[in-house]
């Protein structure tokens, strides 16, 4: 991001500011917090949130149990300008700092403690390239120190009745392998003339977003990805999603919804990072096209074919993504479900 660009945002965040509304049943229950807009050009969530808000406080939906606590823009500054973030990734290293320096910073200070307070998430995005929605879940219960967790039952649960059939998960394992990788081949090896690797790149952590930050304090969190940016259907799916978590927890007068009985679960298992600007994908990918082993997906720009290993997936392919930035996903088959 240019000086120029960075100064003018900073001139215009002195008029942004954090929103959250809550709603408290009158019986104990569970404590849920709904989040939109964490990256600013994902608007489906924030529609979404805004559209259950009406029906609560119109009395048209009776939260009869718990705590829900809605926030529809989580990143202002980046849905004000409706680009993907502010100053950096929110989903990225998300953690409270003593020193703020970027805006995303001032975002962590305040969410960190309120994701803290809370039992469950629901965090509503959406994707660059066409595909069906999908839920990103988090590992299987283990003693590990990556990701340790011991409520896999409970946030499976939940994600079999958001209402959609593909389901995601090696999130976190695959993130860490990726720095791994980029630790041994020299993160600051990039082109001379390709963007610098961030050294962010290097660290782990920085693979710690909104659902690994409500793990690792007690929670359980799943991540919605509820179609293409500009899918109209979007913000239905996640308005479903909504309706059907607080029915599930308990916490409105709904029926609970049944689980989803045909299921799609795929496990990522490799990062591929964008080298070089003259990186390019052999056609126009996505989310969750099929690959087979040894297909060119891309080609680096000194000619190099980028193939798949196995048989699986592309996920998330980003044609624009940055020199030293994540270019794509790989997955495969699951049996986890």
């Amino acid at each position: 991001m240019s000086a120029d660009l960075l100064n003018a945002d900073w001139l215009n965040t002195a008029s942004l500011h954090f929103q959250s509304v809550t709603f408290s049943g009158l019986q104990p229950g569970a404590r849920l917090i709904v989040l939109g807009a964490v990256h600013g050009n994902e608007t489906c969530g924030s529609r979404a949130i805004r559209r259950v808000i009406g029906e609560i406080e119109s009395g048209a939906q009776k939260l009869v149990a718990g705590q829900v606590c809605f926030v529809p823009v989580t990143n202002p500054l980046a849905y004000a300008h409706q680009r993907r973030m502010g100053d950096r990734n929110l989903n990225r290293n998300l953690a409270p700092t003593e020193a703020p320096v970027e805006f995303e910073d001032h975002i962590a200070n305040w969410l960190c403690p309120l994701l803290a307070q809370h039992d469950v998430l629901l965090d509503l995005h959406s994707f660059h390239t066409a595909g069906q929605p999908f839920v990103m879940l988090g590992p299987e219960d283990n003693a590990g120190t990556l990701e340790p967790f011991a409520r896999a039952a409970e946030e499976t649960a939940l994600a079999l009745r958001l209402g959609v059939q593909r389901f995601v998960d090696g999130w976190l394992d695959t993130y860490a392998a990726g720095v791994a990788r980029r630790v041994a081949a020299g993160v600051s090896s990039a082109e001379a003339d390709a963007r610098p690797v961030d050294l962010k790149a290097a660290d782990a952590r920085y693979g710690v977003g909104t659902t690994e930050y409500m793990r690792a304090h007690g929670g359980i969190a799943l991540t919605l990805e509820c179609g293409q940016h500009d899918d109209p259907a979007a913000p239905d799916v996640a308005w479903r999603a909504i309706r059907n978590t607080l029915a599930h927890l308990g916490m409105t007068a709904e029926p609970a919804p049944a689980p989803v009985t045909q299921t799609e679960a795929l496990s990522l298992y490799a990062v591929i990072d964008r080298i070089h600007a003259g990186d390019h994908f052999a056609r126009r990918w996505s989310s969750f096209d099929p690959v087979r082993a040894g297909e060119r997906i891309g080609t680096r720009y000194d000619g190099t074919p980028v193939t798949a290993e196995v048989d699986g997936y592309v996920v998330f392919p980003n044609p624009a993504a940055q020199p030293g930035q994540e270019w794509f996903y790989l997955a495969r088959r699951s049996a986890r479900l």
